[in-house]
């Protein structure tokens, strides 16, 4: 093949190479805009397991708090009844 019957037969193989590239161009930016969402569905998602997480630390907190001064009661209670229990 001459330069010239070269360079039209791949001008005409792009041209017909042209509607399944489209197509694929399509596809591919389907499948994109697909990603796009799942993404912005998982740092939706993930903004939430962190606030919950944060909810959660918190609440625990509070309860190894409130765990912690009903030990001290019990064991101040204790304390006073051995006192009373020695004294009688």
């Amino acid at each position: 093949m001459t330069r010239f019957a070269t360079r039209f037969h791949n001008a005409r193989m792009d041209d017909s190479a042209k509607p399944g590239l489209e197509r694929e161009l399509k596809r591919l930016e389907r499948r994109l805009d697909e990603l796009v969402g799942v993404v912005a569905q998982l740092k939706e998602e993930n903004r939430a397991l962190r606030q919950r997480q944060d909810t959660l630390s918190a609440e625990r907190a509070a309860l190894m708090q409130k765990n912690e001064q009903v030990r001290a009661r019990v064991e101040a209670m204790i304390g006073r009844l051995k006192a009373m229990e020695s004294g009688a």
